[in-house]
């Protein structure tokens, strides 16, 4: 599950403030925009006091209800259709000490409880009702029956009997551990849920969760709700990029003689698409099989992310400067743009590690702001130096009066100024959607944030495809070095013939039909 505890935890009671004191502390702990599997482990986790209470946040997730019910246990029967979260050898231990303070004879000593709430119902947990900060009941509140001491105070959803879910799990006697029974809670309803472990007994304090795990599923997988329209959508974009390939591979093929290297660029840009989307549907296909995000696949898909990244925005980048079109190398330039390229793709790489393969608990909020603010520093340089580039680029070509080169260009601009137009209006919605949404509310209008981005970047390509097709008649937009001699203000007459000769003499290949097809296209226009 992907989930930001800071932005989605500090604000879950915010609206109802017998829950902020539980939710405000557990979600600063977890700035993380990380994804989580569906199978929660659990180590050595401790209890955080606050107020009356010691709680641990045990995982949060969108899921749908299920299309199949059951009566009681789902245990040894088909998953199929069915949501549900389930606890799974979770063992609770606390210090010597406390144990050996307790009567051994005594069935109960104390009492941890697994408390399971959808967002909705926030202001069923806690005494706000009551009108008390209180989080477990008091002996002044249990007075008039409201709740029984040394519990989480929960008042019951009429809509929604049974729920908020308390699962109690006794230590006995003078034991130091207590093991929850294997339990499955199936989920009747759409919604974003949260587990909490707490307890009420301060003395208690000092107790862990030593081992452990919750498995969360889906009707249709153990996938997390806020992911689970991504592998239908991967799917999709890796068709759109295997008939874009076709199409340029049938087109490449028609017109091999004609080929320029701007053209190579293109096709790896493409065949990256292509592997990186297939990747990315594998990744998730194997996540919603497995409950649990395989390493492996999922390295591959981020390392093809990132070079995809890279080399889409190098591709624009050196199309803006006219490479094979109005200059034959990059030059001076070429040692900037692969050091641009490069420290890019290290950047990009290091925050898709962080978001897709590393541990929620691995990195502070700090840390992946750290690693975003590079690659967005670099995504403003690689704007700013497309943008400038394109001005000298229209600006040679109207020097020359190359028209039909011009146009191309003009073509070009346009679409990436849009582009550009566009996402800076769709990052404006993302901040709007982040900022009216912490609680995950919406978890399931999220997947389009990510999937937007990929979209953008495909459109950009085909038209990159479209503008630079390869075609019979390339000199609408190869370099020549006709052009260069015109721009540097030498007739092709006269004189001009004996310089065109020596240029023959010097590199023969150059001057060839498709020269002066140039030259009279320059007069037409």
């Amino acid at each position: 599950m992907r989930f930001n505890r800071c932005s989605n935890g500090y604000q879950f009671l915010s609206y109802k403030h017998n829950l902020l004191p539980i939710l405000i502390f557990v979600f600063s702990l977890s700035v993380i925009d990380v994804v989580n599997a569906s199978i929660h482990e659990y180590k050595n986790e401790g209890f955080i006091p606050r107020f009356n209470s010691f709680f641990f946040h045990g995982g949060s997730e969108g899921i749908y209800a299920s299309k199949i019910h059951v009566n009681g246990s789902t245990e040894d029967k088909s998953f199929t259709g069915k949501s549900f979260i389930r606890f799974e050898s979770v063992i609770f231990r606390r210090p010597k000490e406390v144990a050996a303070k307790q009567n051994e004879m005594q069935q109960s000593t104390g009492v941890v409880e697994a408390i399971l709430v959808e967002v909705k119902n926030r202001d069923k947990i806690g005494g706000a009702y009551l009108n008390s900060n209180a989080i477990c009941c008091t002996p002044k509140l249990a007075s008039d029956g409201s709740c029984k001491v040394g519990e989480v105070i929960i008042r019951q959803d009429p809509d929604n009997p049974g729920w908020p879910k308390r699962i109690q799990t006794p230590f006995e006697g003078k034991g130091e551990e207590a093991k929850m029974l294997l339990q499955t809670v199936e989920i009747n309803r759409t919604g974003m849920y949260y587990l909490y472990f707490m307890f009420c007994d301060p003395q208690l304090n000092g107790t862990i969760i030593m081992s452990g795990r919750t498995v969360w599923r889906n009707p249709d997988g153990y996938l997390p709700g806020k992911m689970t329209p991504l592998m239908p959508f991967y799917g999709f974009m890796s068709l759109a990029y295997l008939i874009l390939g076709l199409l340029w591979f049938l087109r490449f093929v028609q017109h091999w003689k004609d080929i320029i290297q701007l053209h190579y660029h293109i096709t790896v840009v493409i065949g990256l698409g292509m592997c990186e989307t297939a990747l990315w549907y594998f990744e998730y296909a194997n996540f919603n099989i497995t409950g649990s995000r395989p390493i492996g696949i999922t390295l591959w898909a981020v390392t093809f992310s990132a070079c995809k990244k890279t080399f889409s925005r190098l591709l624009l980048l050196v199309v803006s400067m006219g490479f094979g079109v109005v200059r034959p190398t990059l030059g001076g330039v070429t040692l900037r743009v692969s050091l641009l390229g490069f420290i890019y793709f290290l950047a990009s790489e290091a925050l898709e590690i962080v978001e897709n393969v590393g541990n929620i608990n691995d990195f502070s909020g700090k840390a992946r702001v750290f690693l975003v603010l590079p690659v967005a520093l670099l995504d403003s340089c690689f704007i700013l130096w497309i943008f400038s580039s394109l001005s000298k680029t229209l600006e040679k070509l109207q020097i020359r009066r190359s028209m039909g080169k011009l146009e191309l260009y003009r073509k070009f601009t346009n679409a990436l100024a849009l582009s550009v137009l566009v996402s800076v209006a769709w990052i404006g919605y993302e901040l709007y959607f982040n900022a009216s949404d912490p609680l995950s509310e919406l978890w399931q209008r999220a997947w389009a944030i990510q999937a937007f981005w990929a979209v953008l970047a495909y459109i950009l390509l085909v038209v990159t495809c479209f503008l630079w097709s390869p075609s019979h008649n390339p000199t609408r937009y190869s370099y020549s070095e006709v052009e260069d001699i015109e721009d540097e203000g030498i007739p092709l007459t006269s004189s001009g013939v004996k310089v065109a000769g020596e240029l023959m003499e010097r590199k023969p290949a150059i001057i060839t039909d498709h020269v002066f097809e140039v030259i009279e296209e320059d007069k037409r226009e």
